[in-house]
């Protein structure tokens, strides 16, 4: 069940960065960022009180809150390397750097010992996302797109290891002040901004659809990480980079190259490597 929720959270990532890209293009990415986190706000609330909690603890609300800094920082600087067109630069930067600390993080940390097969597939998934990434050469500004991609990387990887800290007896709420700690940490980027270019409600409701999506793939992951462990979750969560390739292709007429098509098969081959630990 684990591996399915995790692999269900990559694809809603997947669908989320896809949907973000083409929004951030030309709507600024400040605003999509931070109207997108009190969309997830709206949505986490509403999950995390349906699911049954049966103690919530103030380190779990403090391990989630500091996820979201980390969502935060995620986004703001993910959607300004795709308002950029920098999408084959950020993502694989972001995906494999942010998979690499997460998992050395889970290792170092937490003492989890995954098995020959698990380290197997962590070893195929590396090159395999950038490869799925990396498309054709399309923007310009290559220094500012990887500077982007780090600092993005590192925010997934708080992203992911913060909410994998909170205790299963918390149900979801780890994920509701997380979205409280991102809207309140982009609030100052959105403000800047408000000024400067009218938005449209129709704009502002796909932020918030886009939003709600990214927190439902927490969820998944935060409920992959109560199965698996930490460095699984992870790796397979970290997957979302096929999903824009996959719809590039069928969506957008976009050709899948050479390397691309490597990529998804060894991402492929991850997914059963890490399946079968």
């Amino acid at each position: 069940m684990g591996i399915a929720l995790a692999l269900a959270s990559a694809v809603v990532y997947g669908l989320v960065d896809f949907a973000g890209g083409i929004l951030s293009w030309r709507v600024h990415y400040a605003f999509v960022a931070w109207v997108g986190q009190v969309g997830g706000l709206v949505c986490a609330f509403a999950v995390a009180l349906i699911v049954p909690a049966t103690q919530v603890e103030a380190t779990d609300l403090a391990w989630g809150a500091l996820s979201g800094i980390g969502s935060a920082v995620t986004m703001l600087f993910l959607n300004r390397g795709l308002s950029r067109g920098a999408m084959s630069t950020v993502l694989p930067i972001s995906a494999v750097t942010g998979v690499a600390l997460s998992v050395l993080a889970g290792v170092v940390f937490l003492g989890e010992q995954p098995s020959v097969l698990a380290w197997a597939g962590f070893i195929v998934v590396l090159p395999a996302l950038w490869l799925v990434s990396r498309g054709r050469r399309t923007d310009g500004a290559q220094p500012d797109a990887v500077r982007d991609g780090l600092i993005a990387s590192a925010g997934v990887a708080v992203q992911y290891v913060g909410l994998g800290m909170a205790g299963p007896e918390s149900g979801l709420w780890a994920v509701a002040a997380g979205r409280v700690a991102a809207v309140i940490v982009l609030s100052p980027s959105a403000f800047r901004i408000r000024h400067i270019q009218r938005f449209r409600w129709a704009d502002a409701g796909k932020a918030l659809t886009i939003g709600a999506g990214a927190a439902i793939g927490l969820t998944l992951y935060l409920l992959a990480t109560r199965e698996e462990l930490l460095a699984v979750a992870v790796t397979l969560a970290s997957l979302y980079p096929a999903i824009p390739v996959l719809l590039g292709v069928f969506v957008l007429h976009e050709r899948c190259t050479r390397r691309q098509i490597i990529g998804l098969v060894g991402a492929a081959l991850a997914v059963v490597l890490l399946s079968s630990a």
